[in-house]
């Protein structure tokens, strides 16, 4: 009788946990969008400032696009909604910080302060996924202070350094703590 009720007081625990948290983080996705970045970084750090822009600009909306469907098939596989309970939290705490980032972008780059875009970008993204990865897996929330902790080396470092802080970030970053949560929460 005991082990049968310890048995479901960890069917309970699971069950509560998995409420609370959004699980769906998909580490493969995460890694993958850190290779794409860092094979746009030698290409972007050739360009003029509109040429970075626009290659950083494409990698974003192409590592959006992983991260929707990476997401999506994680949760299908786990049966869990994506945007009921802590997917929606989820993304509400995620976006604010991405849409700052975006309007951000518009105001230095036409006031010519480009130079400060890859520590503002890699700030707020971090900042995003510490907010949203208060609702996931606990090794979330560090890969967030980790782009922080870059994004603010980035806003004090030399100008030249913010295509290799970019790479390191949204390439490297991505792939550690992708790796990580394959790894330890799967796929």
């Amino acid at each position: 009788m005991h082990d049968r009720a310890m048995d479901n007081l960890r069917f309970i625990r699971d069950t509560m946990e998995r409420a609370a948290s959004f699980t769906a983080i998909s580490g493969w996705g995460l890694v993958l969008m850190g290779l794409t970045a860092l094979a746009v970084a030698p290409f972007a750090a050739r360009q003029s400032v509109e040429g970075w822009l626009a290659i950083w600009l494409g990698d974003a909306a192409l590592a959006l696009a992983i991260a929707v469907v990476s997401i999506a098939r994680k949760a299908h596989a786990v049966g869990m909604p994506i945007m009921n309970g802590p997917g929606r939290r989820f993304a509400y705490n995620f976006a604010p910080p991405v849409c700052a980032a975006m309007l951000l972008t518009l105001v230095l780059y036409s006031h010519g302060l480009s130079t400060v875009i890859p520590g503002a970008w890699l700030l707020l993204y971090g900042a995003g996924v510490v907010t949203g990865g208060t609702y996931s897996v606990k090794i979330v929330p560090v890969m967030g202070l980790c782009f922080m902790a870059l994004g603010t080396l980035a806003l004090v470092s030399p100008a030249t350094w913010g295509t290799w802080y970019m790479a390191a970030g949204f390439g490297l970053t991505h792939i550690v703590f992708g790796s990580i949560i394959v790894r330890r929460h799967g796929g």
